[in-house]
């Protein structure tokens, strides 16, 4: 079988006429144009609410989906929206302005929704979908309590799952209103994968190891996580100092009640497996070491220094899923000093790791299982990793890429990638276009802007330089005989 090229390209860095990449006719158009250059994996990012500081390693819910991406021109060919109401915004600009794209897009989709008429496949939704309608109360919920955390709600609010306490029925409109916008999401969704795989392009999904503190999840499952009884978590996670921090990585999310998890049969993680692999063709884990040993950092620390190494679910857990979920694909990030045991885990189900050449151009691996990619979304740039570079460590880069003939350095890196005996090789869009730090999708350990905002304008310049691509994986496929 010929190798897989792919290109990691989210969601939200589609150019499109409304500031936010979505599920609309350019999503199509990049299908297309993978397929005609033999591009087979489309690898994205969480597609989750996106939480605090627009980072979807922070979602909202771990089952619903953003409804940013709502493509606008489908409300239209559905009546929902005349083509005088939409104006177009933030068109030729090179970074998503969330905030402001928000407000534009709310104002279109309660519109649309105000003409919405409940049909049976929305019925059917609701009735195949049972978190969606506690997401829709939580939704709700935040709204009445100023977009609040729900640890800080008012005390009838924050309690509703425990003791259902009053009536929904006022804000039953409002309810129906968020469910309208997940129905469409996955309806938008699931129609622009059905067309990537009849173009023989697989999705890569992307799944967060840990869900948002302040999300659908942890309010109404409060029993799966280690929380205080003012529903404040008692320790959070992250990772310990490492390349990206020398303060480690604070990440707030709650820590897992694995002993509960494990007396019910693993359920919450179950569902949220099952749901990922309806969505994705392979899901991508981030930090699966975590199910090894994860960092346990005390709520009350205000850095990741000091913390300790619990040992996580391990092979408990997988046997429970791969029991529960047929033909389940998975891709373990499994990047980071690991101990041993970690590999073991992987292998031991046949899961494929990954191979970044910005860690690892200087290490021995066994192709077979991993995939390579030339940097990821937590990486600078490649052109932006070459300049910061020493003296001694640009010559090992040339000296290992001296074979090849490509005028420019990252474009060497990526051949050379294409080359490695891994059958599967992703290169993300800012890696393949040369782009600079300033294209940089995510600083880990920063908050905020510029984090998750950069995006095309257009594909008049990136159709160029996928031509490259492609000439460089149909080389490196004759190579590969």
């Amino acid at each position: 079988m010929k190798k897989k090229a792919g290109l990691l390209f989210p969601i939200s860095a589609l150019p499109n006429r409304y500031g936010v990449g979505d599920f609309g006719k350019n999503a199509y158009e990049l299908v297309d144009k993978m397929a005609k250059a033999h591009i087979k994996l489309w690898q994205i990012l969480p597609l989750n609410p996106l939480g605090y500081g627009n980072s979807p390693y922070q979602p909202l819910s771990t089952h619903a989906g953003d409804e940013i991406y709502l493509d606008l021109d489908d409300l239209k060919k559905d009546g929902l929206l005349k083509e005088e109401e939409v104006t177009y915004f933030n068109s030729q600009v090179s970074f998503v302005a969330y905030q402001s794209v928000r407000k534009e897009k709310e104002k279109l989709y309660r519109l649309a929704f105000s003409r919405f008429v409940e049909n049976v496949d929305y019925q059917q939704f609701i009735k195949e979908n049972d978190w969606v309608y506690n997401y829709a109360i939580f939704q709700v919920f935040k709204e009445q309590n100023h977009q609040k955390s729900w640890i800080e709600w008012e005390d009838k609010y924050k309690n509703y799952p425990k003791n259902q306490s009053f009536s929904l029925l006022p804000f039953e409109k409002e309810i129906h209103y968020h469910i309208f916008l997940q129905y469409y999401f996955f309806k938008q969704w699931q129609d622009l994968k059905t067309y990537a795989n009849q173009k023989g392009i697989e999705i890569i999904g992307d799944m967060p190891i840990y869900v948002g503190l302040d999300s659908a999840d942890v309010w109404t499952h409060q029993e799966c996580f280690l929380l205080e009884e003012d529903g404040t978590p008692s320790v959070v996670a992250g990772v310990p100092p490492d390349y990206f921090s020398k303060y480690g990585q604070r990440w707030g999310n709650p820590i897992y009640d694995w002993e509960y998890l494990k007396t019910h049969h693993y359920d919450f993680w179950v569902e949220r497996m099952l749901a990922a692999h309806q969505m994705y063709d392979t899901v991508r884990i981030d930090h699966f070491r975590g199910f090894d040993t994860y960092w346990q950092i005390p709520a009350s620390e205000p850095t990741a220094v000091i913390g300790e190494w619990v040992e996580g679910p391990s092979y408990d857990l997988f046997d429970e899923l791969y029991k529960k979920i047929d033909d389940l694909s998975i891709l373990a990030e499994d990047l980071g000093e690991l101990r041993d045991e970690v590999y073991e885990l992987r292998d031991y189900y046949h899961l494929k790791g990954m191979y970044v050449f910005q860690f690892h151009y200087h290490y021995d691996f066994d192709f077979d299982k991993v995939v390579v990619y030339s940097g990821t979304h937590d990486n600078d740039t490649l052109v932006g990793w070459l300049t910061s570079l020493d003296e001694e460590e640009y010559e090992q880069v040339e000296t290992l890429l001296e074979d090849y003939q490509e005028e420019k350095m990252y474009q060497k890196i990526i051949h050379y990638c294409l080359d490695l005996k891994a059958n599967d090789v992703i290169i993300p869009v800012w890696d393949m276009m040369g782009c600079d730090s300033s294209c940089r999708f995510n600083v880990p350990g920063k908050i905020g802007s510029p984090n998750w905002e950069y995006r095309l304008t257009s594909f008049e310049e990136f159709d160029s330089y996928l031509q490259v691509y492609q000439s460089m994986v149909e080389q490196s496929q004759r190579k590969e005989g």
